[in-house]
């Protein structure tokens, strides 16, 4: 728009008389010699203008039937961002604060114009619009960092109440922008660690990657570490922003990891069992049919003998069944539709389900959701979350939740009942072999529903509280 020793200044009146006196004291300013473009009327002034063609405007408040206010308000709406300054016939307070209300970067009373005074306004107007320029740069930096950045960040105020959050933390918390608006962090958060978070941040008014389980309004756990601090603006106003870091794969991957690990150390205990019983067992077997053979059949020995056949079978078939636990089948995955393999899973359990009087509650998909599986054995792994969920249950009191539910990622099923629940210590054995609360359990059901969705690529997620229920959360690889 201008050399680097000259600024372009435009004047817009609609009286050419003035358009000439206030080019003659721009003139008659000593320190710099200025371009000055004047402009007659509003139409004309808006023309110029919006072709960017001067690095300073004057604007006379009437223009006609319009006003400079109008025209100011006009061109700062469509984010003009060059100074104006608003010229007036005569001083009038409340002309004057609606100038700078509507974006003017100063005004002047035309009566009292002079070169001395015109060249400070264009100085301060000039200094002032670079500074608030470089403002907005940083401003739009930072919130291009903010609406793009893959972690969640969020402004809340002291209570944790969002006020405002980029996509991705509304995309993690499954929630709409409306609706974050009117909740606080610690709603998401369970009542103990909501309670450790106040007392930290309430202590220190800083807290750095904590790790946090939050519920998301489809009630799906994200482990994240979440890091806040009490800032204070310009004004005086305090508020506190914040970022968390999803790490539930992160997460997931530890467990996943660490239940393989038990599980190789359980299977070779299992193998080694097996062969250590197996062994003296055939022998057992052996000599049970030599004796068959060689004493014919008494009646007294035939029992005894039964009573042998009988027990050292039982013993094989429990071998067998360890066996098939720590070695589970090859599976045939195939394109199948989630709810109609807990359909049929379910009707596999609705004997169990009518005699204990549960209730059942469905909310499923309105589209099929396709999976890769093995029909059968998932409708194994199912089945046996249906029956621990039945037994956890009171007679006649009993509710069965199942919802079936698809993110861009994962389709999922939530098993849910409103059972005795477990305690965290007690989770923290669901699904290692032989630990069970059942009377005469085996405590081999868990491990295997286990397997067989890691054969699937499943991942599956367990809450649960004593007394409140428990949610199994399964998450199958979208197609």
């Amino acid at each position: 728009m201008t050399t680097e020793s000259q600024l372009h200044i435009g004047i817009i009146d609609d009286d050419e008389d003035d358009l000439f006196l206030i080019t003659e004291y721009l003139n008659n300013i000593p320190s710099q010699q200025f371009k000055v473009s004047p402009m007659l009327g509003y139409e004309e002034g808006l023309r110029n203008i919006r072709r960017h063609k001067c690095d300073i405007y004057f604007v006379d408040y009437y223009l006609g039937p319009r006003t400079g206010l109008e025209l100011i308000k006009e061109l700062i709406s469509e984010n003009y961002e060059e100074p104006f300054v608003l010229l007036t016939g005569k001083g009038n307070t409340h002309i004057d604060k609606e100038a700078i209300k509507s974006g003017a970067f100063d005004y002047l009373v035309k009566g009292e114009l002079n070169p001395e005074k015109l060249e400070r306004c264009i100085r301060y107007s000039l200094e002032r619009a670079a500074s608030l320029t470089a403002i907005r740069e940083s401003e739009r930096k930072f919130r291009t960092i903010f609406e793009q950045s893959k972690d969640p960040i969020f402004i809340a105020d002291e209570d944790l109440v969002f006020k405002n959050l980029n996509k991705a933390a509304v995309k993690l918390l499954e929630y709409s922008f409306e609706e974050l608006q009117s909740l606080s962090l610690y709603t998401l958060l369970s009542e103990e660690i909501g309670k450790t978070l106040k007392e930290k941040f309430t202590l220190e008014r800083i807290v750095d990657d904590m790790e946090v389980e939050i519920i998301t309004k489809k009630g799906v756990t994200k482990y994240c570490t979440l890091s806040i601090s009490a800032e204070m603006d310009a004004r005086g106003s305090s508020h506190v922003q914040g970022i968390l870091h999803d790490i539930s794969k992160l997460k997931q991957a530890e467990y996943l990891n660490l239940q393989m690990q038990k599980k190789e150390v359980t299977g070779r205990l299992i193998h080694f069992l097996a062969h250590e019983v197996r062994n003296p067992l055939n022998n057992i077997q052996l000599s049970v049919d030599q004796i068959e053979e060689q004493v014919g059949s008494p009646k007294d020995i035939n029992d005894y003998l039964k009573i042998i056949r009988r027990n050292s079978t039982r013993i094989n078939g429990i071998i067998n069944h360890l066996l098939s636990s720590a070695n589970p089948a090859e599976i045939t995955l195939r394109e199948r539709t989630l709810q109609v393999i807990i359909d049929d899973s379910l009707t596999e359990a609705i004997d169990r389900i009518t005699l204990k009087k549960i209730k059942i509650k469905i909310d499923y998909a309105s589209e099929p959701l396709l999976v890769k599986a093995d029909s059968a054995k998932l409708q194994i792994a199912f089945l046996n979350l249906f029956i621990n969920a039945i037994e956890a249950m009171e007679e006649g009191k009993g509710v069965l939740s199942i919802e079936v539910f698809s993110s861009a990622k994962e389709h999922f099923a939530a098993i849910k009942d409103n059972g005795i629940g477990m305690t965290k210590e007690q989770m923290n054995y669901l699904f290692e072999p032989f630990h069970t609360r059942k009377p005469g359990g085996l405590g081999l059901g868990l491990p295997m529903v286990s397997n067989i969705l890691h054969l699937h690529n499943a991942t599956i997620d367990v809450q649960s509280e004593p007394n409140a229920g428990t949610t199994f959360l399964i998450g199958f690889p979208v197609l």
